[in-house]
């Protein structure tokens, strides 16, 4: 087996390659970071072909497909992504734009173009990473809760689509709460919870997307967390949500 994985440089990209590798699946490294790739490809013990792209840019997204349709992905991750703080009117348009490119119109594209090629050989995984800020509004970070909403959206009306057409064809939306990785220096936040670790969430979301499981959620607060909200209106849920923005302000 092939795996993509975008976003692959540090964080829950950088474990789920590690943790493939220890499965014994050769993989497709990709993101910004060329030294930390490089890195990373030199301690694996499988195939691994490192691709240096800048996903916000949807040139290099396209170019990302034709240099890999050939090497039979069998697992697409899409994990690239970032977050942005600060209320909406305030917050920089062209970082916003870059945003979306990255966390919806990369992995759009990306997922469209893989899925293409899986149905046709009946087979492969797509992982495609959220957030638990796909459940809700997202005042203070409205543009990259609403990006997540898209992600996880998108994934599970294309899961269902597949379960209907008894595809073996699997895709799974990754939602986890706060985890221990760059994205909080990237969005300049502090977390206002316990963050879990990198290593965990990236597990347990390759454990749970060869079970076939459709959203993806680790740990028992979160999960728990999000059953909460169901008894919440959206009104008193924005006004959580706003609070518990405000105290990872810097």
């Amino acid at each position: 087996m092939r795996a993509l994985i975008t976003g692959a440089s540090s964080g829950i990209g950088r474990e789920m390659a590690i943790y493939l590798a220890e499965l014994k699946v050769d993989l497709i490294l990709v993101g910004r970071n060329k030294e930390q790739l490089e890195k990373l490809q030199n301690g694996l013990k499988v195939d691994t072909k490192v691709i240096v792209a800048d996903l916000s840019d949807i040139t290099k997204v396209k170019e990302l497909y034709v240099l890999t349709k050939e090497d039979n992905v069998d697992i697409l991750i899409n994990n690239a992504g970032f977050g942005l703080f600060g209320k909406f009117y305030e917050t920089d348009l062209n970082r916003e734009l870059e945003m979306i490119n990255t966390n919806i119109v990369a992995v759009h594209l990306l997922t469209k173009l893989f899925l293409r090629d899986m149905k046709k050989r009946n087979s492969g995984y797509i992982l495609n990473v959220a957030s638990s800020a796909a459940f809700g509004p997202g005042p203070l970070m409205s543009t990259y809760y609403a990006t997540k909403a898209y992600v996880n959206n998108l994934t599970e009306a294309i899961n269902e689509e597949l379960r209907r057409e008894e595809s073996n064809v699997v895709i799974s939306s990754l939602c986890p709460g706060p985890v221990d990785t760059n994205f909080n220096k990237v969005a300049n936040v502090n977390f206002s919870v316990k963050a879990m670790n990198s290593r965990d969430v990236a597990r347990y979301a390759i454990d749970m997307m060869f079970k076939e499981k459709v959203v993806i959620i680790p740990g028992t607060y979160m999960k728990l967390a999000l059953f909460g909200r169901r008894f919440l209106s959206r009104k008193t849920l924005r006004k959580i949500t706003y609070n518990i923005q405000k105290k990872k302000e810097k």
